[in-house]
């Protein structure tokens, strides 16, 4: 599981279970843990206002150079 933090401000913005190595491209909204961000439409934000993603369909596709993680990812 990791955490997904702000860029600007560090706040926790999800706790996600990733799985395999490379890049967050998206994230499925199903393997979204703890969510605390906040909507605007379809817009992902941080509560400072920072926009990390955009939802579509059944993921979020996350912003580049928005945010940070950190923590360990599952290996399939």
């Amino acid at each position: 599981m990791i955490t997904i933090r702000c860029i600007k401000c560090h706040k926790k913005v999800f706790k996600y279970n990733k799985i395999g190595k490379g890049r967050l491209l998206h994230c499925w909204e199903n393997r979204i843990i703890e969510d605390y961000s906040v909507r605007d439409g379809n817009n992902v934000k941080c509560q400072c206002g920072n926009v990390l993603g955009i939802v579509q369909n059944k993921w979020i596709k996350m912003k580049q150079n928005s945010f940070i993680y950190s923590g360990k990812i599952t290996r399939k």
